[in-house]
């Protein structure tokens, strides 16, 4: 389908045949109908997918370029996205005279936006820690929004801004049009369209899981043998992360301690952990800082973790349907997943239960064939640190994330997940730079105040 089938405006078109811009892709024929009709859209669209001009064209379409005032608001959970998409609006805007896109992200010197935002502006893309702090200083008015884009939402919600967020949309009117972009439909965001949307138009361009993304491995092994086993699996079939599943939750303490003892970052979950420990083990896990979560059926259930890549069975479940479920957890979002599934020779009709269950039938290997191996540990990428400091503090997102670009001088994109818990927070840092912010924080402030911290091994 070509744009030109499309109500755009004739300039619109234009440009977009001077950009090379012809036939649409499946989110752009899916959506624009819909955001140029005024409806709410809930989309399901990865990078790369052509969103940024599905929204972009949106807001230019319904823009009412003689009202110098801002009528659209893109958020971003990077300053390097919030550049590309201000960057993409712009040339989508080239055959629009005297449209003024904005960029107002965190890292950067505040005076300068002040500024800017003084001599006003049509589009408004930013981070939600900066937009908000432009909304407490009063500099910042999106009384006259239209539009409001949340860009790769789920993301966000991962770094940790879903109060942030939250804030800023209340500064918009209750009449607007919201458009919700996400690699994936997790619980949270569903629950941020069904506060914020009204009626929307649900978008998927992708299944999200399919078996045949999923690289299955059978090893068989001795009962007794069972934990060298699952080492030397991890270091043959080398998973950057992945969830050990075991069937007990002794079993669980008992893996993770073995994985750590030889090299590996683990970290158990199950019922006897206190409320903050479950949260930090969490943490660390989902911000790529610990690359082996250990768990049972139960203390795994509602763990949403995108991008997961492998599921490990220790232990192979008596219920095939549990199996598929629990693989199921990896190779999503047309992600290649990989299983890696260890059983005894008591064990094989399990094996064949699940090839039933799959219509699937596999090869097993052996264990023996591991031997000889050159042992090699995976090491995290990140390091989560933990700061004393949380909600009842008024620590937000945008305040860690400013220590740490602006006064510390890190780069955005070696920041990872925040997380803003009542009494402390939570951010993965890049592991080469750890130290470095470990110290920032140590020795500098946040908001104006000290805040002890401490770095999670």
């Amino acid at each position: 389908m070509n744009f030109s089938a499309l109500p755009l405006a004739k300039p619109l078109l234009k440009n977009l045949d001077t950009l090379g811009f012809h036939s649409m892709t499946e989110i752009q024929q899916q959506s624009l109908p819909d955001i140029l009709a005024g409806h709410d859209v809930l989309a399901q669209a990865k990078t790369g997918s052509g969103k940024t001009a599905a929204f972009g064209l949106g807001i230019l379409h319904h823009l009412k370029v003689k009202q110098f005032r801002i009528q659209s608001l893109v958020l971003c959970p990077t300053r390097e996205l919030a550049d590309q998409v201000a960057k993409e609006i712009r040339r989508l805007a080239r055959a629009i005279h005297n449209i003024k896109v904005l960029t107002l992200c965190g890292g950067m010197p505040i005076g300068p936006q002040l500024g800017s935002l003084e001599h006003g502006a049509h589009i408004i893309v930013g981070t939600p820690g900066r937009i908000e702090e432009h909304l407490r200083k009063g500099s910042l008015d999106l009384r006259d929004v239209t539009t409001v884009v949340l860009d790769e939402a789920d993301r966000m919600l991962d770094m940790g801004f879903r109060d942030v967020i939250e804030d800023i949309i209340d500064f918009t009117p209750s009449k607007r049009q919201t458009l919700l972009f996400s690699a994936t439909y997790p619980k949270d965001i569903l629950a941020l369209s069904q506060q914020y949307q009204k009626q929307p138009k649900q978008i998927t361009v992708e299944a999200v899981h399919t078996n045949q993304v999923i690289t299955q491995h059978f090893v068989k092994t001795e009962k007794q043998a069972r934990l060298e086993t699952l080492i030397g699996a991890i270091n043959h079939f080398r998973p950057e992360a992945g969830i050990v599943f075991c069937n007990t939750k002794a079993k669980t303490a008992e893996v993770a301690e073995y994985l750590s003892d030889h090299g590996f970052s683990a970290l158990a979950i199950h019922g006897d952990l206190s409320q903050k420990d479950r949260d930090q083990v969490l943490v660390r896990f989902a911000n790529n800082s610990c690359s082996f979560l250990v768990a049972t059926d139960v203390a795994a259930r509602g763990l949403d973790i995108k991008e997961l890549p492998a599921v490990i069975n220790f232990e192979m479940t008596r219920d095939a349907e549990v199996h598929v479920h629990r693989i199921g957890r990896t190779g999503r979002s047309g992600s290649e997943g990989m299983a890696i599934n260890l059983f005894t020779q008591s064990e094989e009709y399990k094996v064949a239960d699940v090839e039933a269950q799959l219509n699937q039938s596999f090869t097993p290997v052996s264990a023996q064939e591991f031997d000889g191996e050159t042992m090699q540990s995976i090491v995290p990428p990140m390091v989560t640190l933990q700061i004393d400091g949380g909600k009842k503090q008024k620590v937000r997102p945008g305040d860690i994330l400013g220590a740490l670009t602006k006064d510390a001088g890190l780069a955005g994109s070696a920041i990872g997940k925040i997380d803003i818990f009542d009494f402390n927070a939570y951010v993965a840092v890049e592991r080469s730079v750890a130290h470095k912010a470990l110290n920032a924080i140590k020795n500098g402030q946040i908001k104006g105040k000290k805040f002890k911290v401490r770095r999670f091994r």
